[in-house]
C-alpha cells in the first residue's frame, strides 16, 4: 500500500488487485503502461503470473520485484520470462519510481501485439494463429493492428479510415466494413475477437472471465499502474 500512495502522489493512477484472475482481467481489459510483480509469492506461482502478463498485456512493461533478484539465475529467468526489468527488495522507494519512469518512456505499444492465439509481429509485418502464418494486405494488417493497440475499446468506422486508409478514400465507411469481412474470413474461428458495436464501430474483444489464464487463488496484492496522463 505504501507503494500504491507513493506512485498516486506523483500523478499515476494505480490498479491494486489481490489475486492473479483479478490482475489478468485487469490486465485485458486496459492498456497498462506498466505493471509491478512482486516474484516472492506464496507457492512459487510469481513466474506463471509473469506468464500470464506477458500473454496478456500489449507492449505493456513488466518490472520484476524480488528477494533473489541479486542471484543471477533468477534475473536470467525473470527476463527471459518476459520481465523488462528486475529489483531487488528491499529497495529505495526512488530507485523504484526511477525505474519506472524510465520504462514508461520506453513504452511504444509493443514490437508484438497478441490478442487470444493471434501474434502480430508489427516489424516483421506478421501475423500467426496459433500454429498457423497468415498472409495479410496492408490495409488488412494496418486495420488489425489499430484494432488490437486499441484492445477494448470501441473505435468508429471514421477513426478506422483516417488511421489506416488515406485521406483521398475518406468519407467512404463501407470499405472498413469490407476489409473488416476479409479480416474474419481470413481469420477463420479466431475472427471473432472482432466485435461488431451496432451503430458505432469495431473493437478487439477483451478476455471473458470464463477464458482467462488458469486463475489464482490467494495471492497478495499485485500491483499495476497507469499515467493518469495516458488514459
Amino acid at each position: 500500500m505504501f507503494v500504491t500512495r507513493s506512485l498516486e502522489k506523483e500523478d499515476h493512477t494505480v490498479t491494486l488487485v489481490g489475486d492473479g484472475a483479478a490482475a489478468a482481467t485487469a490486465i485485458a481489459s486496459a492498456d497498462y503502461d506498466l505493471f509491478l510483480l512482486d516474484l516472492d509469492l506464496p507457492g512459487n506461482v510469481g513466474m506463471r503470473v509473469l506468464e500470464v502478463a506477458r500473454q496478456l498485456g500489449n507492449g505493456m512493461r513488466v518490472l520484476v520485484l524480488s528477494s533473489q533478484a541479486a542471484e543471477l539465475e533468477t534475473r536470467i529467468a525473470c527476463l527471459e520470462g518476459g520481465a523488462d526489468d528486475c529489483l531487488m527488495k528491499p529497495f529505495a522507494l526512488r530507485e523504484l519510481k526511477a525505474r519506472c519512469r524510465a520504462l514508461v518512456r520506453r513504452q511504444d505499444g509493443g514490437a508484438v501485439l497478441r490478442c487470444g492465439g493471434l501474434e502480430l509481429n508489427r516489424l516483421q509485418q506478421s501475423l500467426e494463429c496459433g500454429e498457423e502464418s497468415i498472409a495479410l494486405s496492408r490495409r488488412e494488417f494496418g486495420l488489425l493492428e489499430y484494432l488490437m493497440l486499441n484492445r477494448g475499446r470501441c473505435v468508429s468506422r471514421g477513426t478506422l479510415l483516417e488511421r489506416v486508409w488515406s485521406s483521398s478514400e475518406a468519407g467512404n465507411t463501407n470499405v472498413v466494413d469490407v476489409y473488416i469481412n476479409y479480416l474474419r474470413r481470413k481469420l477463420g474461428s479466431s475472427g471473432s475477437v472482432i466485435e461488431t458495436v451496432r451503430g458505432q464501430g469495431y473493437r478487439i474483444a477483451g478476455v471473458e472471465a470464463g477464458k482467462l489464464p488458469q486463475p489464482f487463488s490467494m495471492l497478495p496484492l499485485v500491483p499495476a499502474f497507469q499515467q493518469a496522463a495516458l488514459q
